[in-house]
């Protein structure tokens, strides 16, 4: 499973994201994995943000970005995206995105996207 990250860039606090998060797999196995996106700020450990685990229910949100991002999974093409709104200078970091298989529990980790959010 190869996942490719993009939309990463430098905002102002306060301004809008969106990652996009797209696995080269087909769409059946696609469905067996959850899909996650971590966060990693410089000199901070890699911290878990979001998870979807199917289209219609399964998503959870750290308490930190709760009502602020949204996981979005598109089990036709493959892709997750993350919406992220009302960003804060704590949401910098590199986003990655991680795909879990539901049953082995084999990984697999994206090349990660850079996020800025200036003041």
């Amino acid at each position: 499973v190869r996942l490719v990250e993009s939309g990463g860039g430098l905002v102002q606090s306060g301004g809008s994201l969106n990652l996009s998060c797209v696995a080269t797999v087909s769409t059946s196995t696609f469905k067996l994995y959850t899909i996650n996106w971590y966060r990693q700020a410089p000199g901070k450990v890699r911290e878990l943000v979001a998870s979807a685990t199917d289209v219609i229910t399964g998503t959870t949100y750290a308490d930190s970005v709760k009502g602020r991002f949204s996981i979005v999974r598109d089990n036709v093409e493959n892709t997750v995206h993350l919406q992220m709104q009302s960003l804060e200078r704590e949401d910098s970091g590199v986003y990655y995105c991680n795909a879990r298989h539901q049953w082995t529990q084999t990984e697999y980790w994206g090349q990660g996207t850079q996020v800025i959010v200036s003041s």
